[in-house]
């Protein structure tokens, strides 16, 4: 015994019990025995919704892939008609263009063969106002008078309204409001 005073030794034994999930098998058992109902109609309800949306989904994708087709179809003849379009516009520029061109160079020559007659009548001591009254008469069809275009211009006006001055603006004159709050009680 004098050996068991001095050291003291503990035993710690454990026991080792099997360690399988037959316990879960107690509870999951109880669970389903009190809920199965509520458990069967809820797996039943997600598996009807799950093919519901899987049956969506086809019909969208399918939809799409033909509205794609029709898309690009779509697409296509639009932008053929925006070019014809434009082939269209640009071939009236083009014509518009050519006409502006040749009014241009026949203008040109007008002026041209006016100044080489103006300089012909200066070289025979003619005036050149002379010369324009006489081309202005032969070109038109013989009146002695000539008709004298309108003027677009609007008269001044003398006195009135000049808003520089501050003045004459007559009885209608603005005056700005009282600055503040309002006066109500």
């Amino acid at each position: 015994m004098e050996a068991d005073e001095g050291t003291t030794e503990i035993k710690t034994e454990t026991t080792l019990e099997n360690q399988d999930l037959s316990f879960l098998h107690q509870y999951v058992g109880v669970y389903v025995a009190d809920y199965g109902w509520i458990l069967l109609l809820l797996c039943m309800g997600v598996y009807l919704l799950i093919e519901h949306l899987s049956k969506r989904i086809s019909r969208h994708e399918a939809q799409s892939s033909s509205l794609a087709d029709e898309d690009t179809l779509a697409v296509v003849r639009r932008q053929e008609a925006l070019e014809a379009s434009r082939r269209r516009m640009q071939e009236a520029l083009d014509a518009k263009a050519v006409e502006f061109k040749e009014k241009q160079q026949e203008m040109e020559e007008e002026k041209r063969n006016q100044k080489l007659e103006m300089w012909d009548s200066m070289q025979q001591g003619k005036s050149y106002k002379g010369n324009a009254k006489s081309l202005g008469s032969t070109g038109e069809a013989s009146t002695s008078t000539m008709v004298k275009p309108k003027s677009n211009k609007k008269p001044l006006r003398s006195s009135g309204y000049n808003p520089l001055t501050g003045e004459g603006g007559g009885a209608c004159a603005f005056r700005p409001g009282r600055r503040g709050p309002s006066g109500g009680g």
